[in-house]
């Protein structure tokens, strides 16, 4: 039986409170990227870079003072983030590590053309144990060898193979190119070597169905995009976790109007769903540009229900089909998501392009909002190393 009946306004309020999107900005410079990082428990990475890659885009849009530099010192200078599989290919604290121990057993006991990188799993860590960081042609396996997508070399086979096993890390990138190092060069023994926390499958399955409802902040017992990456979980997986979850009283139920299905959020989080119920609250106002891959927008059809907003991310829909274009963010104001914003950044000439700005229907842009979409638009540049902005073809020219 549900706790909380709930209006979608309410709700809308509390998710973009816990996101840290709404009012001041809770998040600051990188210690608030760590704090977000351990909150939302990944950001999804993506290495396509129009305007910034998905994991800056997530970062620039709650932390203040946020710089890309920050985030590749976290990752592989301060070694407090580190690059590994969560949702899909993510960003994650080294803190979590350990509760990932199955994922990398898993990839221990199996993969394609395991039998040959076996046989030369330790040449590879010798290499790099004497020579440094590596990339796969820094090693001299040339042979062919089956892999995920397409044949590729034995070198690159065997250094993803001991990254997935947990072996390697990625020690930095230059451009897309990732350089491996051995784990126990830059993990602590407390961290590399603790024990796994989860005692079974559905232990793990639990846990991750709990992360992803911590990471949404709300989140319904249906098929989701919010539930990808998590291995071995089919339906029935997902439902006993939920209904584990419930037993432990570790998450609580909520009746949203126009909504049949209940939606959960975790208890630690019912004093800001409580928050979020005050008629009397006054949030600032911010625009945000949202990423493709954003954490509050892993559940779409639940963005659609919720939000009014249809999104979809047109990076591989054939150019005729797409409604859009290639790379669109989605644009917040408030409480309210109204339009979608294409900007490219060029980075030699150091401009950003405003592309096309759409306003959804029903929420033409008033005086207040065009100048903060103006000022949001330049700090954007800034992140982006670009100190001039150009316009191309803006929809709703008025703003």
């Amino acid at each position: 039986m549900s706790k909380y009946r709930l209006t979608k306004k309410q709700v809308r309020r509390f998710l973009l409170l816990k996101q840290g999107l709404l009012g001041a900005y809770r998040f600051e410079d990188k210690e608030g990227i760590c704090e977000f990082v351990s909150q939302a428990g990944c950001i999804q990475f993506d290495p396509i870079d129009v305007c910034g890659k998905n994991a800056e885009l997530v970062l620039q849009s709650r932390v203040a003072g946020f710089t890309k530099t920050m985030l590749g010192e976290l990752l592989y200078k301060d070694r407090k983030l580190v690059d590994y599989f969560d949702k899909q290919l993510a960003i994650i604290s080294i803190a979590d590590w350990k509760y990932f121990e199955r994922t990398r057993e898993r990839y221990r006991l199996r993969g394609r053309s395991r039998d040959k990188i076996d046989s030369v799993a330790e040449e590879v860590k010798r290499f790099i144990r004497e020579r440094g960081a590596a990339c796969s042609k820094d090693i001299p396996l040339k042979e062919t060898v089956d892999w995920s997508w397409s044949p590729t070399t034995l070198s690159r086979a065997a250094l993803e193979s001991l990254y997935f096993r947990g072996d390697l890390i990625v020690h930095h990138k230059k451009g897309t190119i990732k350089y491996y190092a051995l784990a126990e060069a830059h993990i602590v023994p407390a961290i590399l070597r603790a024990e796994d926390p989860n005692k079974s499958d559905a232990d793990f399955v639990k846990w991750r169905v709990m992360r992803r409802i911590r990471s949404v902040g709300m989140l319904w017992n249906k098929p989701s995009d919010a539930w990808l990456g998590i291995e071995p979980m089919k339906a029935q997986a997902r439902k006993d976790a939920f209904a584990a979850l419930l037993n432990e009283e570790a998450i609580v139920p909520c009746t949203v109007e126009g909504i049949a299905e209940p939606l959960y959020i975790a208890l630690e989080d019912e004093p800001l769903l409580q928050a979020a119920l005050s008629s009397t609250a006054v949030y600032e106002r911010r625009v945000e540009f949202l990423a493709p891959l954003d954490n509050f927008l892993w559940d779409r059809k639940l963005i659609k229900a919720l939000f009014d907003f249809d999104y979809k991310w047109e990076i591989y829909t054939p150019i005729a089909a797409r409604k859009y274009g290639y790379y669109v963010l989605p644009v917040l104001y408030g409480e309210a998501l109204v339009g979608r914003i294409e900007l490219v950044a060029d980075k030699k000439a150091k401009q950003l392009r405003l592309v096309h700005f759409w306003p959804e229907i029903g929420a033409e842009p008033d005086e207040t909002f065009r100048r903060m979409l103006r000022e949001r638009i330049y700090r954007f540049a800034a992140f982006n190393g670009c100190n001039e902005v150009t316009e191309g073809t803006v929809v709703g020219n008025d703003m």
